[in-house]
């Protein structure tokens, strides 16, 4: 999905208050995580791709998964990861040598 395109905060933030939903109904949380874990990592590889898609995947999965992490914004960490970074990039290649 981010190969030519970036990725939109809102889509961020959707992605991660679905995660957090799934314990919006006591007792059926724990089967939506089993659920939602897989299909979160998955989206979150095809949205940000490369290494940065898979080790964030696997954290995504593992923060899914696990009772009582569901509040990490995995997706918005990620966004805001790739906005630092990508300034840096674009602040190193401006500056004069």
């Amino acid at each position: 999905m981010n190969n030519t395109k970036e990725t939109s905060l809102l889509f961020c933030i959707l992605m991660d208050a679905i995660g957090c939903f799934t314990y919006a109904v006591p007792v059926l949380g724990e089967l939506g995580d089993i659920i939602w874990a897989p299909i979160s990592a998955f989206i979150f590889y095809k949205t940000f791709g490369g290494w940065k898609g898979i080790v964030g995947g696997l954290f995504d999965f593992t923060e899914e998964i696990l009772p009582g992490t569901d509040f990490i914004p995995s997706f918005t960490l990620m966004w805001l990861w790739q906005k630092i970074t990508s300034r840096k990039q674009h602040t190193a290649i401006i500056k004069p040598v």
